[in-house]
């Protein structure tokens, strides 16, 4: 599934499917669509994360992120069982 970018007859810039085109609607490059849509601007003034300041998530060189499990405390004891036993996941659903 490839994606095109266009401009409509209002002159409003999408990136759609290339199925989903419209007749009144025109192919443009990526970078006339940076241009036209922002995001050239906000690349140059935000730099990282989205579009808002200081959004998503910095980054962190050599610095090692906690590591977070969800599950309840039942799910939490079977998967420590499951490591200090070695326990193969592969053999035992196919058995």
């Amino acid at each position: 599934m490839t994606y095109v970018y266009v401009k409509d007859s209002e002159g409003f810039v999408v990136k759609k499917k290339k199925t989903d085109i419209l007749p009144d609607e025109t192919l443009i490059s990526e970078a006339e669509y940076n241009e036209l849509s922002g995001e050239n601007y906000y690349k140059e003034t935000f730099c990282h994360g989205g579009k808002r300041r200081g959004a998503g998530r910095k980054p962190q060189n050599g610095i090692v992120l906690k590591f977070q499990m969800r599950v309840s405390e039942k799910e939490k004891e079977f998967l420590n069982y499951a490591r200090s036993h070695n326990l193969n996941y592969d053999e035992l659903m196919q058995g």
